[in-house]
């Protein structure tokens, strides 16, 4: 087993380790004895993991049910440049999305302003007017199964608030298969049932970045997991 983490890495080097983050598990520790993405203690206001071979530094996260394409650095420095990327928006983030209706048109943006609740066991985060935008993004039908209404729509995220993939897409009438918070409870349920759907069909598959240290652009991609391929199988 790799020293920092337990789960597939797509790659890694003396700056960064990537891994493909499986639905289920945590980016870090939130929850007492649930597993994390990386192996050891966490310190969440530096948002460093302690591993047995030395300091990873958490870049960006995943929802828990969400699939997919994690980052971390090895090095101080290099957490530094990657988040300053982040800030700045140069990372491409694509992600691949099942929901509910084909979205009209099938090509185009979500932009709102997304606000955050805290609530008994987390927090809930809803869309509401007024405020300039804060959360923005890009999708691209690429499927639509008329037998169960469903469309595959492919996501890129310029902003990266919480949820928001999940929850632009529940206010724009296109609820994500298997989202138990923000999703269709009736729909759901026939997913289970017709589809053998029982996670958040929502995937991280691609990144764009730059290196920090050669400042060559990485594209490092991951597979979509067997059940979510199965499930479209079963979708057409």
């Amino acid at each position: 087993m790799n020293p920092y983490t337990r789960h597939p890495i797509l790659y890694e080097d003396n700056a960064m380790v990537v891994i493909h983050k499986p639905s289920g598990v945590l980016s870090h520790p939130n929850v007492k004895g649930q597993p994390a993405a990386y192996e050891g203690p966490y310190d969440p206001d530096r948002r460093i993991f302690q591993t047995p071979a030395g300091p990873l530094w958490l870049i960006h996260r995943l929802d828990q049910e969400t699939s997919g394409i994690l980052l971390a650095a090895k090095t101080p420095e290099s957490a530094k440049i990657f988040r300053t990327s982040f800030e700045k928006k140069e990372v491409e983030k694509d992600y691949v999305v099942l929901v509910a209706r084909k979205p009209l048109p099938p090509q185009g943006r979500w932009s709102d302003f997304l606000a955050e609740k805290k609530r008994a066991g987390g927090i809930k985060v809803f869309v509401t007017k007024g405020p300039k935008p804060n959360a923005l993004l890009h999708y691209i039908t690429k499927d639509f199964y008329p037998r169960t209404n469903l469309a595959l729509i492919e996501v890129r995220l310029v902003t990266g608030k919480t949820h928001q993939i999940r929850v632009q897409a529940a206010y724009h009438g296109h609820p994500v298969a298997g989202d138990r918070v923000y999703g269709n409870f009736v729909v759901n349920k026939e997913l289970r049932h017709h589809l053998g759907l029982t996670r958040l069909f929502l995937h991280a598959w691609r990144i764009k970045i730059r290196h920090p240290s050669s400042s060559k652009i990485l594209d490092i991609e991951t597979a979509l997991p067997e059940e979510l391929e199965k499930a479209l199988e079963r979708a057409q």
